[in-house]
Parts: structure tokens; sequence; C-alpha cells
């Protein structure tokens, strides 16, 4: 189950620090830690993620068993301003965008039968 999120005005930089903070970890304890959160792009982040478990809903997967496999931020379009200085000039400021990639996947919780085991050895 994917989900993208195409030029978030936000510097990659600062996105990936909340990024790394929930990759890997199952949806629910994801939610519950971006809801505290103190950055903002912790926000964007859970949205998307809940688009992801809508795209997942879809497909007959419970939310339960789905964890973040992938969440990657990569560089987006550079918005190129300029900044009055002194005697005239101008210095560049860059406004800088990311682009969000989030993919889950389904943790298969597996079931050990010991007899079943035996059964297959003896035979």
């Amino acid at each position: 189950m994917k989900a993208f999120l195409k030029n978030y005005r936000q510097a990659p930089r600062k996105v990936r620090l909340v990024a790394s903070l929930v990759k890997g970890k199952s949806v629910p304890q994801a939610i519950a830690e971006l809801d505290f959160l103190a950055k903002r792009a912790g926000l964007p982040i859970k949205k998307l993620l809940l688009s992801a478990v809508s795209n997942a809903k879809q497909m007959g997967i419970e939310m339960e068993n789905l964890f973040i496999k992938e969440l990657r931020v990569d560089k987006g379009i550079t918005m190129k301003r300029m900044m009055p200085a002194a005697m005239g000039s101008g210095h560049r400021i860059n406004k800088r965008t990311s682009h969000l990639n989030l993919l889950l996947a389904e943790r298969v919780v597996s079931v050990k039968n010991s007899k079943a085991k035996k059964k297959a050895v003896i035979k």
C-alpha cells in the first residue's frame, strides 16, 4: 500500500527528522507518536499515513497488521527568491520542497504448530 505527497513546502532535511522517527513502527504506534510530536512535519506525515491505511482497507487489510516499511523523503523543486541587500545588491533565498513516499507492509504472524512438524518429520 502506497501513498505519495508531492511538493510539500518544507525542507527535506527537517522532514527527514520526523520520517526517521516513525520508520519501521506499526501504524497505531506511529499515529500515537505523531499526535504528540512538536514538529511541523508531524501533521502532514500523519495525514499521509492515514491515506495509506485507507488504501490498505480498500484491499481488505486491517490497520493493526500494518507497519511502515519505507518512508522516503526526497528533494522536490526549489523556488528561488531574492532578498534585497546593501548597496543595491540582492541575495538569493532558496525555498525548498519535499516529496514523500510511504510504503506500508503487512506483518505476517506465524503460528508454530509442533504437532504438524512432528507429523511431517515422521512421514
